[in-house]
């Protein structure tokens, strides 16, 4: 997925740094994801470590990361996929909230795609209700649809807004594929909870801290894809739809000092990896002073192309690039 933030371009330059801090052999470790995503760095050290925690506030991350985290046994879906892929399109929630012919005359999706995406959200629910299908196959095929939706979104990569227009790729039909997760014999565990919170509650060897770093909002961001993997009809406010979403202390510049500060005083965790980069709310030199005061504290950077969620020729950003500092604690 096109995510704001996401880690799949540093996870080299992660592990390395992970590593010569832990020792190249961490596979006894208990590694905490405390602010997942879209769960690529927790996957990608999933099978490297004996357990993994994985947590997020948004509750399309916590379909995302109950799949790729949560499941690590083989789930025979050959059949259950074969049936979504046939459905015949309804005239749902989606098609007629966000939808091109919808009735809320939004262009997120094709009406082809709405409709698509509405009768296969409604059969994976229906399956849930009559106890035909677990836990671990529910999240599996909500997190098939939700990476499958996405491929066809008329967006610019952010639900903040649609396009005018069907882009090329939202015109394509949905194509509903497989959520992969790696096979383990590990047993996960999973989040949907405030970070501040969660942090008393769990203890470990790597916390790995990915929040916000900006005033934007991941729950306006991403607000249909948290609308398709509930599907609970409510009231979409404005020209583009959005329901009640969370606000995140980290994305609020009077809050994010304090919540920094109480997170790292709590973390029972013996090392801590915090991601952030130049353009964060909070400047490195602050961040530095919160983290020594509750250890050995050392720096890691590395440059990455900027995220871009528009056209390049109508950014008004200062640079192409930006610089990723991955603060390193010793509690």
């Amino acid at each position: 997925m096109n995510y704001i933030g996401s880690k799949q371009s540093l996870l080299p330059f992660l592990e390395k740094t992970i590593l010569n801090v832990c020792g190249n052999d961490i596979s006894e470790f208990v590694f905490c994801d405390l602010f997942a995503g879209t769960g690529t760095v927790g996957h990608y050290f999933k099978p490297k470590v004996k357990q993994v925690i994985s947590n997020d506030l948004e509750f399309y991350s916590f379909v995302l990361n109950r799949n790729y985290i949560g499941n690590s046994r083989a789930i025979d879906s050959f059949k259950l996929l074969e049936q979504l892929r046939g459905v015949k399109g309804v005239e749902g929630f989606i098609y007629q909230n966000y939808a091109e012919g919808g009735t809320a005359n939004r262009l997120y999706f094709s009406a082809e795609n709405g409709k698509k995406i509405d009768a296969i959200r409604q059969q994976i629910e229906a399956w849930k209700t009559a106890e035909k299908i677990s836990d671990d196959v529910y999240f599996f095929l909500l997190a098939s649809l939700l990476e499958s939706a996405d491929k066809v979104a008329n967006t610019a990569s952010v639900y903040g807004a649609y396009l005018k227009k069907l882009k090329t790729s939202a015109q394509k039909k949905l194509e509903l594929k497989l959520a992969e997760f790696a096979e383990t014999n590990q047993d996960n565990l999973v989040f949907q909870k405030d970070a501040n919170q969660l942090i008393n509650d769990i203890s470990g060897d790597i916390l790995y801290l990915d929040p916000p770093y900006n005033a934007r909002q991941y729950g306006a961001n991403y607000h249909l894809l948290n609308t398709i993997a509930h599907y609970k009809p409510f009231t979409p406010k404005g020209k583009t739809g959005l329901p009640e979403y969370n606000k995140s202390d980290y994305s609020s510049k009077p809050k994010v000092a304090e919540a920094f500060e109480e997170l790292i005083k709590n973390a029972d965790f013996k090392h801590i990896f915090l991601s952030y980069n130049n353009e964060g709310l909070l400047p490195p030199e602050q961040l530095r002073e919160i983290l020594e005061r509750y250890g050995s504290y050392d720096l890691a950077t590395t440059k990455y192309n900027r995220f871009k969620a528009d056209k390049t020729e109508n950014r008004n950003h200062k640079a192409s690039s930006v610089v990723e500092y991955l603060h390193v604690l010793t509690k």
